[in-house]
C-alpha cells in the first residue's frame, strides 16, 4: 500500500484529522481518515527504589477517572526531556534531576500518529502541581510491585500506563 495525498479535516490545539489516500495491493484507491499529533512524554517516577507516582485522572472520554502514569504532548519547541520535566511537575508536583529513556511506542497506529516517548525519573523533589482548569488529577504513591499487579488484575486499564510500567519495572531489574 503507498499513501498519497491528504485533505485535512480538521485541526485543533493539539492535533489535526486528516484524509489520505492509500493505494491498495489490488489497486483501488481508499480513504482513511487518522488523526495526526505532535507526539508526546510518559514518565514512570520512582519515589524511591520501589514505589512510583501515578495519578488519578478524570477521563471525561472514557466517563471515569483512570490510574495512569503522568504524560502530556509535545510542544513543538521545547525538547523531550524538557517535556518530561513540565508534565512530571504539572500532573505531580515532583521535580527531577535525573530522566532516562525507556523508549517509545505509537499509541494506535491504527488511527492515530502518535509517538509517546517513555522515561524514568528519580530523585524526585516535592513541590506544587500546575493544573489546567480543566484538569482533575490526584497523585497516587504505590509499590512498583502493587501498580504491575493493577495492570495484571484490570484496575489499571490505560495502555500507556501498562507499556511503561512493565518497561520500568524490566528497567529496574537489569
Amino acid at each position: 500500500m503507498q499513501t498519497g495525498s491528504e485533505d485535512q479535516l480538521f485541526e485543533s490545539q493539539r492535533f489535526q484529522v486528516v484524509r489520505m489516500v492509500e493505494q491498495c495491493r489490488d489497486g483501488i484507491s481508499r480513504s482513511k481518515d487518522i488523526i495526526k499529533h505532535p507526539g508526546s512524554v510518559g514518565i514512570v517516577p520512582f519515589v524511591d527504589d520501589e514505589q512510583v507516582c501515578l495519578i488519578e485522572v478524570l477521563r471525561p472520554a472514557v466517563g471515569r477517572t483512570l490510574i495512569e502514569i503522568p504524560a502530556g504532548t509535545l510542544d513543538r519547541t521545547e525538547s523531550l526531556q524538557a517535556a518530561a520535566i513540565r508534565e512530571l511537575g504539572e500532573e505531580t508536583g515532583y521535580q527531577s534531576d535525573f530522566l532516562e529513556s525507556l523508549g517509545e511506542l505509537w499509541m494506535s497506529p491504527g488511527i492515530l500518529h502518535e509517538r509517546m516517548h517513555l522515561f524514568v525519573a528519580k530523585g524526585l523533589r516535592s513541590g506544587r502541581q500546575a493544573l489546567e482548569p480543566n484538569e482533575y488529577i490526584e497523585p497516587r504513591i504505590m509499590q512498583l510491585s502493587e501498580a504491575i499487579a493493577m495492570c495484571h488484575n484490570g484496575m489499571i486499564e490505560d495502555a500507556k500506563t501498562i507499556a511503561a510500567l512493565f518497561r520500568a519495572d524490566y528497567w529496574r531489574r537489569f
